[in-house]
């Protein structure tokens, strides 16, 4: 039956409505409306029966007040890679996109010492149903007991497990990472080039333990004069092929920690005359938008950020989703970055 979104005398439906239509009381219409379990299939199905025939809208100040909590997660984050907090973004309204929940993002700064009170003030403010932290500040302890302190739920992104898997989605940066040094060399090349991410950020460090790792299984060693440093940022992956590509003897491919940094590297190279991937292989890390907007097309490794920002939602609320949005896959949840072969990379010279 069609919706006639009129209650009696032609005025908008209220809950009195509903209950009256549904032949239950006024607290059990509330109680479906809350998505309580204590219900049972026949009394819920009657109640939505009654709100569809009636077109009722909930208020949402009132079921606020019920819960005692505002209809909304918060999104946490001090990144300077503003790709992947879009993309992050972009899954988490993918999974609420069917629910009453409203994304609210917050950036934080993480070197402050106020950071935690910000937060709290944010968190007590604001009265989300849950929160979700991005690194590198998911891997604050202090931060994940702050939320647990505030009754908040919260779920931690991160390169590696930081929390048990109801508190935790992450990725296997390490592992894959090797295996795309492993294809470096399985190629020939030797002197291999590593441009790193940020201090302080564990998905920095996990590549460069994946890198390190394939390194040694083949006998190498990372030599000093081919490690730079690095932030996430392209101006960084400038100055990082500045030095590398001016060294005497230049490495034949270099991985980049992330595709931002790669496109400044593959800039540089265009400027000194040096082929990709004749002469130089480049890999990179995200498989953002930046990987296919350069030229030649940037090998990387497919970090399933969006994904993650899905199954993010999908664990700190499940309940607000419906019945058909529980998490698929694998529980532990650690979903599996994969490499992206494109143009970028060759056999080194001579080869």
């Amino acid at each position: 039956m069609a919706a006639q979104n009129k209650g009696p005398g032609g005025k908008q439906p209220t809950i009195n409505d509903v209950a009256a239509l549904a032949g239950v009381s006024k607290k059990t219409v509330s109680r479906v409306i809350n998505r309580s379990e204590f219900l049972t299939d026949k009394t819920r199905a009657a109640v939505e029966k009654a709100i569809e025939q009636l077109g009722f809208v909930p208020n949402p100040q009132a079921r606020a007040l019920a819960f005692r909590r505002n209809f909304l997660i918060a999104l946490l984050h001090d990144n300077p890679n503003a790709q992947t907090v879009l993309n992050f973004q972009r899954g988490v309204l993918d999974a609420i996109k069917d629910s009453d929940l409203a994304l609210l993002v917050r950036p934080v700064d993480r070197g402050s010492d106020k950071m935690l009170e910000d937060v709290r003030t944010f968190l007590e403010k604001q009265r989300p149903i849950g929160a979700m932290l991005l690194p590198p500040i998911s891997e604050n302890d202090d931060l994940a007991a702050l939320c647990e302190d505030l009754g908040v739920r919260y779920v931690r992104i991160g390169s590696a497990r930081i929390d048990d898997a109801k508190h935790c989605i992450s990725s296997n940066d390490r592992e894959v990472v090797a295996e795309a040094v492993r294809g470096l060399l399985a190629f020939g090349h030797r002197r291999i080039g590593f441009v790193r991410g940020p201090v302080g950020f564990r998905s920095a460090a996990e590549r460069e333990e994946g890198f390190r790792e394939a390194l040694a299984q083949a006998g190498l060693e990372l030599a000093a004069e081919l490690y730079a440093p690095g932030n996430y940022r392209y101006t960084a992956g400038i100055e990082a092929g500045e030095a590398l590509l001016s060294l005497s003897a230049p490495p034949t491919a270099v991985f980049c920690s992330n595709d931002e940094m790669a496109a400044g590297l593959m800039s540089v190279a265009h400027s000194k005359g040096i082929k990709v991937p004749g002469e130089l292989s480049i890999i990179g890390f995200d498989d953002s938008p930046t990987a296919t907007h350069i030229w030649p097309a940037l090998s990387t490794v497919r970090w399933p950020i969006r994904e993650m920002g899905i199954r993010a939602a999908q664990t700190l609320v499940p309940d607000f989703l419906g019945p058909g949005a529980k998490a698929a896959g694998d529980e532990s949840n650690v979903l599996a970055s994969t490499f992206v072969e494109r143009q970028s990379v060759a056999a080194p010279p001579g080869r």
